[in-house]
């Protein structure tokens, strides 16, 4: 996390409003939840675990079984089965 001094970067007058209510403390002020991106975004894991996730699925749906889907994918029996019976959101859900 990279730390920005307030001098630099905020009006004074909002710089002694905040004094009101703490002073000389770090204080983190999270991004707004509009420009939040979702874990593995910048990576490409979601991308990564969304495309094993689908293909999971067309394998449990073309007959193979929990257990050798398990098996295959390095994965829990319990894990599979929340893969395969959990709906999928629509695309513009995600």
């Amino acid at each position: 996390m990279k730390y920005v001094n307030a001098n630099e970067v905020l009006p004074d007058r909002l710089i002694t409003e905040i004094q009101q209510y703490i002073q000389g403390e770090s204080i983190y002020i999270p991004r707004p939840e509009s420009s939040r991106q979702k874990w593995g975004s910048c990576s490409g894991s979601r991308k990564w675990i969304d495309e094993r996730n689908d293909s999971i699925r067309t394998s449990f749906r073309n007959g193979s079984t929990i257990q050798e889907l398990a098996q295959e994918y390095f994965l829990s029996s319990e894990t599979i089965k929340k893969i395969v019976y959990k709906r999928k959101p629509a695309a513009d859900d995600q």
